[in-house]
C-alpha cells in the first residue's frame, strides 16, 4: 500500500485529471451539503457547557456528493478525505474543532428535530428565530434589583456591591480580548485584592482548580465573534447573610449570555453559543472596608466539547469531529434560566 510521498503523488495525478468545471461543481456541492446538515443537539456540560457532537445523520446531498467522488477516485485506491481542503475551506484551528470528514456522516437523519430546531443563524441575522432575538444587548442585560439597606449595610453600600457585581459579569462575558482567550485583565482588576491574588495563582492550572472558567474564553483559534452584539437575560436576587462572624448582603446571580460565533474566517459555520452563569457574591464590611467577594461562580456553555478540560470553551460546530466524552446528563433547554444545575455532568441540549 502506498505511503507518504507516493500517496501524495498518486492523489495529485488523479486530481490533475479533473477539469476546472468539475472542480467548481464539486466545491459547490460540498458547500451546499455542509449548509444542509442539521445542527446537532447534544451538549456537554462541566465547569463549562459543552455539546453536540455531530450525530450520525444530516443531509442526503452530502452523502450523494461523497458517493460520487468516491466513484471517481476508487480506481486509484484512495480515500477522498486525504485532501478534504480540495472541497471545503479550513481554518487554523485545534484538531478537535476541525470539520469531521466521515464518509458515513450523511446517513439517516431526524426530521422531527429539524422541524422544532431554531432558525439557522446567518452572519447578517445571527439571532433571528432564536429565543434570544429580542433580549437585551450587552451589559444592559445584567439587570440588578433595586438597592436597599440589608444585612447591616446601608442602601449606598448595597448599591455599590450591586454595581461591582454587574461590572464583574460584563467583564467576564463581554470583553473581546478575554473572549478570544487572552488575559482577562478587566475582570482581574475588579476582584478584591485578596481574591485577585487567588485567581491569578490558579489561572491556567490543570484540573478543577483552574480559574479560567470564571470568565468566558474561547480556546485560541477556535472561534471569533460574528457581531459586536451579545444577547443577555437573567436576574440577581438580593438577601442577607450571616456566616463565620460576617454579616452583609448576598447576591444570587443567574444569567444567560448568547454569543454569535464562527470558526475564524469561515462565515458558513455561524452558530449561537449559549453560556449560563450562576453564582453568589457577598457584600460586607471588614475593617472599615466594603468588600465584594465571589463565593460561587459556575459556568456552563453549549454547543461546546466535553472532552477538553482546560478551562476554555471549545465550541462544537455542526461538522466538528465527534466528542469522546460520554454524556450522562439530562436533555436541557439552553434558554431555560431555571433549568436544573448539571453539577459538572456532560449532558445533551436542545438546539440553540
Amino acid at each position: 500500500m502506498p505511503h507518504g510521498d507516493d500517496l501524495d503523488q498518486r492523489f495529485n495525478d488523479l486530481v490533475a485529471q479533473i477539469d476546472d468545471e468539475e472542480r467548481r461543481r464539486m466545491r459547490a456541492a460540498a458547500k451546499k451539503g455542509a449548509k444542509e446538515r442539521p445542527e446537532p443537539r447534544r451538549e456537554a456540560v462541566r465547569t463549562a457547557w459543552e455539546p453536540p457532537a455531530p450525530r450520525r445523520g444530516g443531509g442526503r446531498s452530502r452523502l450523494a456528493l461523497i458517493g460520487g467522488i468516491t466513484a471517481v477516485v476508487a480506481a486509484a485506491g484512495l480515500v477522498l478525505t486525504v485532501r478534504p481542503s480540495l472541497l471545503t475551506p479550513s481554518g487554523a484551528v485545534p484538531e478537535e474543532t476541525m470539520p469531521v470528514q466521515d464518509a458515513h456522516a450523511g446517513e439517516g437523519g431526524d426530521a422531527a428535530e429539524e422541524e422544532t430546531a431554531p432558525a439557522r443563524p446567518t452572519p447578517e441575522r445571527p439571532f433571528a428565530g432564536s429565543k434570544a432575538e429580542h433580549w437585551a444587548e450587552g451589559a444592559a442585560g445584567f439587570v440588578m434589583p433595586e438597592a436597599r439597606a440589608i444585612g447591616g449595610l446601608s442602601k449606598r453600600d448595597v448599591a455599590k456591591g450591586l454595581e461591582r457585581t454587574r461590572e464583574l459579569l460584563a467583564a467576564a462575558h463581554l470583553d473581546r480580548k478575554t473572549l478570544l482567550g487572552g488575559r482577562p485583565t478587566p475582570f482581574i482588576k475588579l476582584l478584591h485584592p485578596r481574591e485577585r491574588a487567588q485567581f491569578l495563582d490558579r489561572l491556567g492550572d490543570k484540573g478543577s482548580g483552574n480559574t479560567r472558567p470564571w470568565v468566558t474564553s474561547f480556546a485560541p483559534k477556535t472561534a471569533e465573534p460574528v457581531t459586536d452584539v451579545t444577547k443577555v437575560r437573567g436576574r440577581t436576587k438580593l438577601s442577607s447573610f450571616r456566616r463565620n462572624g460576617l454579616r452583609g448582603a448576598e447576591l444570587d446571580v443567574r444569567y444567560i449570555v448568547v454569543h454569535a460565533i464562527q470558526r475564524p474566517g469561515q462565515p458558513d459555520t455561524v452558530t449561537r453559543l449559549v453560556t449560563h452563569r450562576r453564582g453568589k457574591v457577598q457584600v460586607y464590611r471588614a475593617g472599615g472596608e466594603l468588600v465584594v467577594w465571589i463565593t460561587r461562580w459556575n459556568r456552563s456553555a453549549t454547543p461546546a466539547r466535553c472532552d477538553v478540560n482546560d478551562g476554555y470553551i471549545h465550541p462544537a460546530y455542526r461538522d466538528s469531529v465527534p466528542d469522546r466524552e460520554r454524556r450522562d446528563g439530562p436533555v436541557v433547554d439552553p434558554y431555560d434560566l431555571d433549568r436544573p444545575d448539571l453539577s459538572g455532568k456532560c449532558g445533551t441540549s436542545k438546539g440553540t
